[in-house]
């Protein structure tokens, strides 16, 4: 079922009743709005599963491919689950996510999901523009010391390498304190979708909070944002008809009939005298 007007209206009279604050850094602003990430799957055309007796939100892509699952009453600590399945010549891939994770970060790579591929060779690249401490062991580090991303490669502790994102309560990394959330990206998810995910997480741009939204950790800071409530849910709007418009593209390209070869030229032999 597409995205409806109503849909969207709905999250408009939310947001149009809280004063936003920008609140940063992105890894401790709290999760937001589900609806950053349902409301662009949708907009593209993926389909939703609706159970009234239950608070789980499955999404399936259009071609059945991809199944997005949102789970808040989940007895793990991964409350989405984003899972591929084979296509041709591509392995399936699996990545997950905990409850406190931005709905914006996370969107972040279900938008490069559904829209046109953008060249991103280097993962780390938009973590270290941004100023983290990266090293040569495939690790980065925020600069409040609270994030930590880990490319974890094959080793006796690990059987295939994968993608390790932890913010935890203390920078103390002798004793880190307890995990606020997690994610997880398996060897085959592409590397522009987990770039994706980086460059959304290490975005130095506030993200817009409600006076009492929940944030992560008592460090986050809140600001009153110079965005006004309709700027919000205007900017909100516009972000998902920009993602129908795209997917549709994208789907208009693979459905394309392949253009037919050329008529060979005939040449005719001269005749003979």
């Amino acid at each position: 079922m597409p995205l409806s007007e109503r849909e969207l209206d709905a999250f408009a009279d939310k947001h149009a009743g809280q004063i936003p604050f920008d609140t940063s850094p992105r890894h401790l602003a709290g999760p937001g709005d589900a609806r950053h990430v349902t409301h662009g799957l949708a907009a593209a055309g993926w389909a939703t599963v609706f159970d009234p007796l239950s608070t789980e939100i499955v999404m399936a892509s259009p071609d059945h491919r991809y199944r997005l699952q949102f789970d808040p009453q989940t007895a793990t600590s991964a409350w989405w689950r984003l899972r591929a399945a084979p296509g041709d010549n591509e392995h399936g891939w699996y990545a997950e996510f905990g409850e406190l994770v931005p709905a914006e970060v996370l969107a972040g790579l279900t938008d490069a999901l559904i829209t046109p591929p953008s060249s991103q060779p280097d993962p780390w690249q938009p973590v270290t523009s941004a100023g983290w401490q990266h090293d040569d062991a495939k690790a980065a580090l925020s600069p409040d010391s609270l994030c930590r991303i880990e490319h974890r490669p094959t080793s006796e502790f690990h059987e295939r390498p994968s993608w390790h994102i932890e913010v935890r309560t203390s920078s103390d990394a002798s004793f880190p304190g307890p995990r606020i959330w997690h994610a997880f990206l398996d060897e085959h998810v592409p590397d522009r979708l987990v770039g994706a995910f980086l460059g959304a997480l290490a975005d130095q741009s506030p993200l817009q909070r409600g006076m009492f939204d929940r944030t992560a950790h008592y460090s986050a800071v809140k600001e009153p944002s110079p965005l006004r409530q309709q700027q919000v849910v205007d900017a909100h709007t516009a972000r998902v008809k920009t993602l129908r418009a795209q997917a549709r593209a994208v789907r208009r390209q693979q459905t394309a009939p392949a253009t037919p070869p050329a008529p060979p030229t005939v040449v005719q032999s001269a005749a003979r005298r």
